[in-house]
């Protein structure tokens, strides 16, 4: 929806994700979605990550970037902290470390938008059960506070949307954030 308003605005914008976003990094999406929660201790999963990070930056966001486009992409190197670093316990620094190594040049996005529900709603709410949504509640919970901790340390970046509402009232509270911090009228 995001990609859609910024290109009705007139921006040419790219949608994109993580992990996957370019083909080595989808076939490291399938690998990481795929098997039990247990499938890959948090050190193999995490490093299967940044591996993915890097090819999409590699073959997708770069090349976008170049180009002038906006880049919407559904989790980045945020996500890896509040997954494998608050969630699975991995230490931030190292990660933080990591992704500096493989970043590019890219570090963050200019906004980062984090849709926040409680655990009991978002697992509810989730009609592709990976391995990250059979994951036990104390993890999902560890998880959703490590974002939040990002939120608050990242203020100039980030945005906190209540995505308890309908999907109508996250759209406008989307469309507020993009206007207000990006300049950009929705």
């Amino acid at each position: 929806m995001l990609v859609d308003a910024l290109t009705h605005a007139g921006i040419d914008a790219l949608a994109t994700r993580e992990p996957g976003g370019s083909p080595g990094a989808e076939a490291i999406r399938k690998l990481l979605l795929g098997g039990g929660p247990e499938a890959w201790d948090g050190e193999t999963e995490a490093l299967l990550m940044v591996a993915a990070r890097r090819d999409h930056l590699v073959h997708t966001i770069r090349p976008a970037l170049t180009a002038r486009r906006w880049v919407v992409c559904d989790r980045f190197a945020d996500s890896t902290l509040a997954y494998q670093g608050y969630g699975r316990g991995l230490p931030l620094e190292a990660l933080r470390a990591l992704h500096r190594f493989i970043c590019d040049g890219v570090q963050h996005p200019d906004l980062t938008l984090i849709l926040d529900l409680p655990v009991e709603i978002g697992l509810a709410r989730a009609s592709d059960r990976n391995r990250f949504e059979n994951m036990v509640k104390d993890f999902h919970e560890r998880m959703r506070e490590g974002f939040l901790t990002i939120a608050r340390q990242a203020s100039e970046r980030c945005v906190v949307i209540d995505a308890t509402g309908t999907v109508e009232s996250v759209r406008r509270a989307v469309a507020a954030a993009v206007r207000e911090r990006l300049g950009v009228a929705l």
